[in-house]
């Protein structure tokens, strides 16, 4: 393209907007400063004895619901209809990993604002008596202010191994 004709566009272009005037608006500007992630907050040491081990048996499938959770809320997250937003792995940790691995996660998530998370605790075949960490993720999450529900996860995404939570926003930072 010619400088003739960039002049012609040009002048064509201004004359077309002669007389319009910006709109005023209340919006924020769409090309904001990028934010760094922010570290997580450390948390005290305390935290780690609010969870009492307790031997109850647990069954087959894990099934807890707080007073005043939605059954709707509670059917959805069973169904696998609130897909986790995060997943802990605690194969092969002895129940005292488990339980700070477990307590750091949930920290996590509340910094991260996650609703759903999915802990997989496994099914306990290298156990003689019943599966120790299910039974302890059982016991554990039913301690917790910021679980309102939790389920065994679908067959498809765990299954009896694993654990579907479903998180208050109440604790979120």
């Amino acid at each position: 393209m010619n400088d003739d004709k960039k002049n012609q566009d040009l002048e064509l272009f201004h004359k077309e907007m002669k007389g319009v005037k910006q709109l005023e608006q209340e919006r924020i500007d769409p090309f904001r400063k990028k934010l760094r992630p922010e570290p997580l907050p450390k948390q005290p040491e305390e935290e780690e004895d609010t969870l009492a081990d307790l031997n109850i048996e647990t069954p087959d499938f894990l099934d807890f619901q707080h007073p005043g959770v939605q059954n709707r809320l509670y059917q959805d997250l069973k169904r696998g209809l609130l897909p986790p937003e995060a997943t802990l792995d605690l194969h092969g940790m002895r129940v005292v990993e488990a339980r700070k691995a477990l307590l750091k996660f949930l920290a996590q998530a509340a910094h991260r604002h996650y609703r759903t998370i999915r802990i997989i605790h496994g099914k306990g075949r290298g156990s003689t008596t019943q599966p120790v960490l299910k039974q302890k993720v059982n016991q554990w999450l039913q301690q917790r202010e910021d679980v309102l529900a939790f389920t065994t996860a679908p067959r498809w995404d765990g299954g009896t191994g694993a654990a579907y939570v479903l998180l208050s926003k109440k604790h979120w930072d």
